[in-house]
C-alpha cells in the first residue's frame, strides 16, 4: 500500500478525515463513504464532481482539500482504503453535539428550542439519578410533575435549591424519598440552574425552574450530551452535596 511522502505530511489525511466524519450527519457520511467504496483514486471525476456540488458553506472546499491531501500523499491509494476509515468512525459511538436552548421569542435561526421542552426532555430521560439546582421555582407545574414521575419510577432525586427564594415550596408534592438540599452557610447564594439525567446529559442556562424563565423571559442555554463533560459537573454536584464538603445541608 503506498504510503506518505514524509512523516509529518501522513498525518494529514486522518486528521482531514476524522474532522469531516465529526462534522457530517449520517445520512452524508454514508454518501460519502459509498462514493469513496467505488472511487478508483483522488482523480476519480466522481469524487471532483460531488466535491464541488456540496451546497453547505465550507464543505465543498473542505472535500477538495481532503482530494488534494490525497492526490498529494498517496495518490495510489484507492477509495475502498478511504471508504473503510469512513466506516471505521462512522461505527464508533459518537457524542451528540451541545444544542442551544433559548426562552421568550423563538427566531428562525432556533426553532422550537424552548427551555421548557428541553427541561422535561431531560427530567424524563433519566434512569437513575435527576440532579436538579435553581435560585428560585415556581409556576412551572409540569416540571414538578415529570420530577415526581421520575421519583416514582425509582430515579433517585436530588434539589439543590436556594432557601432564600423559598424555591423547595414549588416542590412540597414531591415523594418523600426526593432529597431537599440547601446551602449550609457562606456570604453567597445558590444561584446555580442545573438539571442532570444520571451522567449522560445536562441542561445548562440562566433560566429558573419558573413558568416566565422556562418560557417567557428571555433566557439563554445549552443541553449537553457527551459524558466526558457531564461527568465532572455531575461529580461536582455530587461532592457539594456530600457530608464531608459542608457545603450543603439536608433539608428534608
Amino acid at each position: 500500500m503506498p504510503t506518505a511522502r514524509d512523516s509529518g505530511a501522513g498525518h494529514r489525511l486522518p486528521r482531514l478525515l476524522a474532522a469531516l466524519c465529526a462534522r457530517l450527519p449520517d445520512d452524508l457520511l454514508t454518501e460519502w463513504e459509498e462514493l469513496l467504496a467505488r472511487a478508483t483514486g483522488p482523480d476519480d471525476p466522481r469524487v471532483t464532481h460531488y466535491a464541488a456540488g456540496q451546497p453547505a458553506a465550507g464543505l465543498a472546499e473542505q472535500l477538495k482539500a481532503i482530494v488534494q491531501v490525497w492526490r498529494t500523499e498517496c495518490p495510489g491509494l484507492p477509495g475502498a482504503a478511504l471508504a473503510l476509515a469512513v466506516t471505521a468512525v462512522r461505527s464508533s459511538p459518537r457524542p451528540t453535539p451541545a444544542r442551544p436552548v433559548v426562552s421568550g421569542p423563538l427566531s428562525a435561526a432556533m426553532p422550537g428550542r424552548l427551555t421548557h421542552g428541553l427541561a422535561l426532555e431531560v427530567i424524563r430521560s433519566a434512569s437513575m439519578s435527576l440532579l436538579i439546582a435553581s435560585f428560585a421555582a415556581h409556576g412551572a407545574d409540569d416540571i414538578v410533575a415529570a420530577t415526581a414521575e421520575a421519583a416514582r419510577r425509582g430515579v433517585q432525586v436530588d434539589l439543590l435549591l436556594e432557601e432564600s427564594t423559598h424555591a423547595a415550596t414549588a416542590f412540597t408534592a414531591l415523594p418523600a424519598d426526593v432529597r431537599v438540599w440547601h446551602r449550609s452557610s457562606g456570604a453567597g447564594v445558590l444561584h446555580a440552574k442545573l438539571l442532570a439525567a444520571d451522567r449522560h446529559t445536562a441542561l445548562l442556562g440562566s433560566a429558573n425552574l419558573t413558568d416566565r424563565g422556562l418560557s417567557d423571559n428571555i433566557e439563554v442555554g445549552v443541553v449537553l450530551h457527551d459524558p466526558a463533560v457531564v461527568e465532572p459537573l455531575v461529580d461536582h454536584f455530587r461532592w457539594l452535596i456530600s457530608p464531608g464538603a459542608g457545603v450543603m445541608r439536608r433539608a428534608r
